[in-house]
């Protein structure tokens, strides 16, 4: 009943697609990362999938069911996809109740996801007067309220502060842990390594990639290996026969592209060459991102 599932789902504005022809599953169990350039169709899919939007082809369904025809959604799929979407006239409390009251929850669980949130002491409080990071927590509350299978969640960290941020993470991990469905979009790329162990990626409404965290970091950067040692001009010239480079790197390091730290090591070993340092070197996953995406963003800034 978790699964998200995509099936060539297409959306058309006009002329402009949005969305084009979109397959893919979100599994219960992980936090998938939702990511792509500004434009590439990320909230208009799950837009789709809530039923905010109509596909113009396609299904986005939960469990093999269409969002529009769950009874009590709440109790099956949690969202956030604006933090300003609470009215600024109730307090937290009010807000969370009316919701709870509509998807017949029990009042209880008011309670507990306020103090899950770190909103008990201001539950009080007027939404208006709430921070960005305030509503944030406010609309992961409301995500929570029905103990859903599956969340949804737009952007969560922004206008969090470092412990609100830390604090989603965790939470994210322990949801996916919980056997759940969890699926978070975001443009923070170091947040998202942290906490996400498998990638969803699009770029002009299309699947760029499907994959697991180390897949797609592995898949799209080159092989590298830094490596310090007191004879560098031995082992430039041992790697020169293999038909590798010694490059000067970083912090008295060098580096060699296109090979193994294994198999450098089995080199200078070989060859008596004494080595200091030696470690396999990857790609960050906002590095592998860029290179995959740089010829799908709908704007781009031109290098002078």
């Amino acid at each position: 009943m978790n699964r998200i599932e995509i099936r060539e789902l297409t959306k058309e504005y006009g002329r402009t697609r949005a969305v084009d022809h979109l397959t893919f599953d979100v599994l219960p169990g992980r936090v998938t990362g939702f990511l792509g350039p500004n434009g590439a169709g990320k909230s208009t899919t799950m837009r789709l999938l809530l039923g905010l939007d109509r596909p113009t082809s396609g299904t986005a369904t939960v469990g093999g069911r269409a969002f529009t025809a769950l009874r009590e959604p709440l109790h099956h799929v949690g969202a956030l996809l604006d933090a300003q979407a609470a009215h600024g006239g109730r307090t937290a409390r009010d807000h969370l109740l009316t919701l709870a009251t509509s998807n017949r929850i029990p009042h209880r669980k008011v309670v507990e996801v306020l103090e899950r949130a770190g909103l008990a002491t201001v539950a009080g409080r007027r939404v208006k007067t709430f921070s960005l990071g305030m509503r944030q927590r406010l609309g992961i509350a409301a995500a929570l309220l029905g103990d859903p299978g599956v969340l949804l969640l737009d952007e969560p960290t922004n206008g969090l502060d470092p412990e609100g941020i830390i604090w989603i993470r965790e939470l994210m991990r322990e949801l996916a842990a919980e056997g759940r469905t969890v699926l978070v979009s975001s443009h923070l790329m170091g947040e998202t390594s942290l906490m996400a162990d498998h990638l969803v990626v699009l770029g002009r409404g299309r699947l760029l990639a499907d994959m697991s965290m180390k897949d797609f970091i592995d898949a799209h950067s080159t092989a590298r290996v830094r490596v310090r040692t007191t004879d560098p001009v031995r082992l430039r010239a041992s790697l020169a026969r293999e038909g590798l480079e010694l490059a000067d790197g970083e912090d008295g390091c060098w580096t060699v592209d296109g090979t193994t730290a294994e198999h450098i090591g089995g080199l200078a070993a070989r060859e008596g060459i004494p080595v200091l340092q030696l470690a396999d070197e990857r790609a960050s996953l906002e590095q592998a991102y860029l290179g995959l995406t740089a010829d799908h963003a709908e704007f781009a800034a031109t290098p002078h």
